[in-house]
C-alpha cells in the first residue's frame, strides 16, 4: 500500500476547497485498514476517513494521514419471507448499493437514491433523506475499534443515531472506522411514501402503484431538480441542518411566520425548515467571496471560483447570522469540517 505526500484537497473533496494533505493512502481491505492506522501511529499523525468526500469541507492543509475508505462488498447473508439482510463494504457507491437493492425489491432505502459519497459514510451522520434513515435498516456495521486495535460488531442501538447524528460524529471522543455495514430490508414497501414533496411528486405524475423502484426514480427527479451535480458544480450538498427546537422556541417563531414547515421530533422537539428560513432573508441565490447560496435550494453552498476555507467561513458565517437576526435561530453546518 502506497503513502503519497502532498496531495490536495480539493481533488479528494466535492467542495473542491482545501490545502495539501501530508499522507493520502488508498485501503481495498480491512487489514490495509489497519495498517494505515499503524503507520499514523509509528509516524506520530492525526487521521482522517474519507468516502467520496461530499459531506467534508477540508478548510486548509491537513498535517496527518488521509484514509480513503474503498473497501468492497456486496452480499446476501439472510432472508426469511418478509426479508433479506445484506453485508455492504464501507467503500461502496451508496447509489450504487440503492439501485441494487432497489431492483431485488427490497425496501427501505429507495428515497436515500442520489445521495452522493460511500456506504461507510452513512451511519456517520445517520444519513437519511424523504422520510427514510440509515437507522430505520441498519441491523449492525464492523468497525476497527482504534483504540483495542481490533474489528468489532456494533449494533443500531450501539450507534446513538439521532437526527443526522451518531457516536461517529465527535471528533475527539470517536475511534471506530466502518469497514462494513448490514442492512435488513423489507420485501416490498416497509411503508407508503410520507414526506410531503414526495408524495406530491407521486400524485402530480398519477404513479399509483408506488414500489421501491417507482420512489427511487421519483427522488432522482426531484432531486436533480433542485440539487447541483457534485460532479458539475462543486458542493457538499446540504450545507446547514434543519434545525431541532424546543417546542416553545417553535412555538414562539410559528406564531409570527405560520408558513414555516416544521415536524414533530421525539421528545417534544420540533424541527423547521432550514431552507425556507435562509430564502426568508433573502439570500437565495446570493453570492459573494466566490460563494453562493444554490438558486434551487437555499440548504446548498456551490463553490464558484473560491479557493481558501476562510472564503466559505465568511460567506457562510453571514447566512447564518442573517438568519438568527431575522429568526432568533441558529443554524449548523451539516458537512463536517477537515
Amino acid at each position: 500500500m502506497d503513502y503519497l505526500r502532498g496531495v490536495p484537497l480539493d481533488t479528494l473533496t466535492t467542495m473542491r476547497l482545501g490545502g495539501l494533505a501530508r499522507y493520502v493512502a488508498e485501503v481495498k481491505t480491512k487489514d490495509d485498514l489497519a495498517a494505515a492506522v499503524a503507520f499514523a501511529r509509528e509516524q506520530g499523525l492525526p487521521w482522517f476517513v474519507l468516502g467520496g468526500g461530499s459531506n467534508v469541507v477540508a478548510r486548509g492543509d491537513y498535517e496527518g494521514l488521509i484514509i480513503l475508505n474503498r473497501i468492497r462488498g456486496f452480499e446476501r447473508v439472510a432472508e426469511d419471507v418478509y426479508s433479506a439482510t445484506y453485508r455492504i463494504g464501507a467503500g461502496e457507491v451508496w447509489d450504487s448499493v440503492v439501485e441494487r437493492l432497489v431492483q431485488a425489491g427490497l425496501g427501505g432505502v429507495e428515497a436515500m437514491s442520489a445521495i452522493p459519497g460511500y456506504a461507510g459514510a452513512a451511519p456517520i451522520q445517520n444519513a437519511g433523506a424523504y422520510g427514510q434513515e440509515i437507522a430505520d435498516t441498519l441491523v449492525e456495521l464492523e468497525a476497527l475499534d482504534t483504540d483495542r486495535g481490533e474489528f468489532v460488531f456494533l449494533s443500531a442501538a450501539d450507534c446513538g443515531f439521532s437526527y443526522r447524528n451518531s457516536i461517529f460524529k465527535d471528533p475527539v471522543a470517536r475511534h471506530h472506522i466502518i469497514s462494513s455495514v448490514t442492512l435488513r430490508l423489507g420485501k416490498g414497501l416497509l411503508g407508503p411514501p410520507s414526506y410531503p414533496s414526495l408524495v406530491q411528486y407521486l400524485e402530480d405524475n398519477a404513479i399509483a402503484a408506488v414500489s421501491p423502484a417507482a420512489v427511487r426514480e421519483a427522488v432522482i427527479a426531484i432531486r436533480a431538480s433542485k440539487l447541483p451535480d457534485p460532479q458539475d458544480v462543486a458542493n457538499a450538498g446540504s450545507f446547514f441542518k434543519n434545525p431541532v427546537v424546543d417546542k416553545a422556541l417553535a412555538e414562539q417563531v410559528l406564531a409570527r411566520f405560520p408558513d414555516l414547515p416544521c415536524w414533530e421530533m421525539p421528545g417534544g422537539r420540533v424541527k423547521l425548515a432550514a431552507g425556507w428560513l435562509i430564502d426568508q432573508t433573502g439570500l437565495k441565490g446570493h453570492s459573494a467571496y466566490g460563494l453562493q447560496v444554490y438558486p434551487k435550494n437555499a440548504l446548498v453552498v456551490v463553490n464558484l471560483y473560491a479557493q481558501t476555507g476562510a472564503d466559505l467561513e465568511r460567506f457562510t458565517s453571514e447566512v447564518i447570522a442573517a438568519v438568527h437576526e431575522k429568526f432568533g435561530i441558529k443554524l449548523e453546518q451539516e458537512p463536517e469540517s477537515l
